[in-house]
């Protein structure tokens, strides 16, 4: 077995301090005026509050984001600015749905090598604010008149250019694969049908996830992550203080009677109910050095003992990857899957989670996809998404690895628990995992 990364002799690392985010909420609701910039720096204030470190000690930040304003798309940056931090460099990284966690762990690398001590590090989005792009033939054909050529010959041949009118009509943004055009939700109607996943345990799974998120918003789980949001100024605007997604009031019998939403053909198992919301919000994480954080007289929560990216082919299953970047991380961190206590998985939809669950327990997948003869392991559901996951919560793209940092690292802490497993799924056909250690322990 591998070394864990725990053991003496490992060199510096880099630990989690604290984590704060934003209450989730739906699309084109509550935050409606609020953009991914002004999201994170909410995030971000929020985090400077509640530790309040010299800000002079903070050395960067490292943001994640996948719907970027186009004059704006170092959203790190510009956060960093707007809280008044000139000084304060930053950059924005984007994976998908994976992009918290990969900022997350590009700022727990650099801590690692020396170059910093204090990062925040996080992600988020804003799906409300998504801009409408024009289309291409609609900008070949103005661009000479914007430039200066506006002849009546030239303005007569830039209309001609944009016929038909249909082709130059800007078009509804949807979430699909470049390469192969498939949404994700029919990538997961097909890893639902590949894997054999019934209707009946996707709504199990999605009523679960509702229930124990409930369960932690009630018991007041979820208060040391969440800070409030202030929406429309000082006077007259009104604050958000919870998520709003959450429904703990639903039940398998009322999401049996929601019809698919993604096969063609009608009879697919994906709906509304077992798939995750289009949702807007940020989450931000403070990441130190050991010795920076005793020097500040802060306790840890959790360190890394490793992470995994991963790729597989968009047009086999698209949101596979979690099932090949759990094991690496695994073996990286010198763990068994039985040796985990908890596994926090990003529900994308619930047939995506189940179908990462059957694979990670087939001898045959390990066998052909992972090279090893024996499965890694079964998922036991009362470790799975202990607080609930993105089908109770919702999923701002770039925001949800740090909202599941912050929330394992919280957990570790609170119950004494050693080890928690993460993974994610994200467009592209790629996968993240990470395995974090309680650092008290």
């Amino acid at each position: 077995m591998t070394p864990k990364r725990s053991e003496p002799g490992r060199g510096r690392r880099a630990v989690v301090v604290g984590g704060v985010r934003t209450p989730f909420v739906k699309a084109f609701a509550e935050y409606l005026p609020l953009d991914t910039i002004a999201l994170g720096a909410a995030a971000v204030r929020g985090l400077l509050e509640r530790y309040p470190i010299p800000r002079k000690d903070v050395e960067a930040i490292v943001w994640g984001g996948v719907i970027l304003p186009s004059q704006a798309p170092n959203v790190g940056r510009e956060i960093a600015l707007d809280l008044g931090l000139p000084s304060l460099e930053a950059m924005t990284v984007s994976r998908a749905c994976a992009s918290g966690l990969q900022a997350v762990t590009s700022a727990a690398a650099s801590i690692e090598r020396g170059e910093v001590d204090v990062v925040i590090a996080g992600g988020s989005d804003s799906t409300s604010n998504a801009e409408v792009k024009l289309p291409p033939k609609l900008v070949h054909a103005a661009a000479p008149l914007v430039f200066g050529k506006r002849t009546r010959g030239d303005v007569l041949g830039a209309l001609a250019q944009l016929l038909p009118l249909s082709e130059i009509l800007p078009r509804m943004p949807k979430i699909a694969e470049r390469t192969t055009g498939q949404t994700m939700g029919e990538a997961a109607e097909v890893m639902a049908r590949r894997n054999e996943i019934p209707r009946g345990a996707q709504d199990e799974l999605a009523a679960r996830s509702h229930h124990r998120a409930a369960a932690a918003i009630a018991s007041g789980r979820f208060a040391r992550e969440i800070v409030p949001v202030q929406v429309g100024g000082t006077e007259g605007g009104r604050w958000v203080h919870t998520d709003t997604l959450v429904r703990g009031d639903t039940s398998v019998e009322k999401l049996a009677k929601l019809e698919p939403v993604f096969a063609r053909d009608g009879k697919g198992t994906l709906t509304a109910g077992n798939s995750t919301a289009l949702t807007d919000g940020a989450a931000a994480v403070l990441l130190m050095s050991e010795e920076k954080a005793r020097a500040l007289g802060l306790a840890p929560l959790a360190r890394f003992a490793s992470w995994a990216y991963v790729a597989v082919d968009p047009g086999d299953q698209l949101l596979m990857g979690p099932a090949l970047a759990m094991p690496r991380a695994l073996a990286r961190a010198g763990y068994e899957l039985a040796e985990i206590d908890l596994v926090d998985m990003h529900e994308a939809f619930a047939a995506q989670v189940l179908s990462i669950v059957k694979m990670l327990s087939s001898d045959a997948f390990a066998r052909l996809r992972l090279g090893r003869e024996a499965a890694v392991g079964d998922v036991d559901p009362n470790r799975l998404n202990v607080h609930g996951g993105s089908l109770a919560l919702g999923h701002p793209f770039a925001a949800t690895g740090a909202r599941m940092v912050t929330t394992m690292a919280n957990e570790l802490q609170l119950t004494g628990r050693r080890t928690a497993l993460l993974g994610l799924c994200a467009a592209g056909g790629l996968g993240a995992a990470a395995v974090l250690e309680n650092a008290a322990v």
